[in-house]
């Protein structure tokens, strides 16, 4: 039993850590199994954040005021989360912990189990009588059990019997996925609940940077100048009026060593000709000569 003093001690020293991390979070840990708890608790610490488990009175004290939106989650087995990862990043960390678990007598199949043809590893023997009563095609090929045809043993929805949760155990075929996951978090005074914090992030911010690219072409194929396309505006306009000015001949700084230059290139070529022409007259004359 903890003694007063112990439990004063416990709050402020987890109030103190509430205040040193970026986001506090709840974990629901009912039904979580130990190996999964200990699997996320150790993974969290590698990356810098905390599991706290006490009880639910004391972790009600230690939110007190600054963190009391978070109290009325407080419900079931839970365990406060503490860390300076977003909270989208810690809720993808700690939802990576999975744990796959065997069929029990009684469950509800999550989904349509099926079982597969093909070879297994089981010898023949017992085994084959109890793969027979779960329904399968069982056959004996070279001194191994193996599986005929496929086959859906229970259906998604549908109670598993004795019989099939014993072949599935012997086949290694785990149909049931546990795993952790935060129910709500508090970041830099919002709240973010599950259903938020479901979010795939990287898929949104690849829909918000195409919805961006359409919005931003569109908007510049219409001539709407918005703070993002103005420097392609100035450009196309900067380039439109040079090339007006030099039709126009327009004495600007800018155009006048681009007329200066076209004028260059025009003597050059006339130069050549008159030239060319002054060769082509001399030898002519000599010709006329001989």
């Amino acid at each position: 039993m903890i003694l007063r003093k112990e439990k004063e001690a416990l709050v402020k020293k987890i109030s103190r850590e509430l205040q040193d991390h970026k986001t506090v979070a709840i974990m629901q840990i009912s039904g979580v199994p130990d190996r999964l708890l200990q699997q996320t608790r150790n993974r969290l610490r590698e990356n810098g954040a905390e599991v706290i488990i006490t009880r639910k009175t004391l972790l009600e004290r230690a939110l007190g005021k600054n963190f009391e939106k978070l109290a009325q989650y407080l419900n079931g087995n839970v365990a406060l989360v503490i860390s300076d990862k977003d909270p989208f990043e810690l809720n993808k960390l700690v939802s990576s912990n999975v744990l796959q678990l065997q069929a029990k007598p009684g469950q509800t199949a999550p989904i349509d189990i099926m079982v597969k043809a093909g070879e297994t590893d089981i010898a023949p023997g017992q085994a084959v009588t109890e793969l027979k009563a779960a329904g399968l095609d069982v056959q004996i090929q070279k001194n191994k059990v193996v599986i005929a045809k496929d086959k859906v043993v229970v259906e998604a929805g549908k109670k598993i019997t004795t019989n099939i949760a014993n072949a599935l155990k012997l086949l290694g075929i785990k149909p049931f996925r546990v795993s952790t996951s935060l129910s709500v978090a508090y970041y830099d005074n919002i709240l973010f609940t599950s259903r938020a914090l479901s979010i795939d992030t990287a898929y949104v911010t690849n829909e918000l940077l195409k919805c961006f690219a359409e919005a931003d072409a569109l908007s510049t194929s219409l001539g709407i100048v918005t703070s993002y396309n103005v420097s392609s505006f100035i450009r196309q306009a900067y380039a439109q009026a040079i090339t007006l000015g030099k039709y126009a001949k327009v004495p600007e700084p800018e155009i006048l060593s681009m007329l200066l230059e076209e004028a260059s290139a025009e003597a050059n070529k006339l130069n050549s000709i008159v030239q060319g022409n002054a060769g082509a007259g001399g030898e002519a004359n000599n010709a006329n000569k001989q």
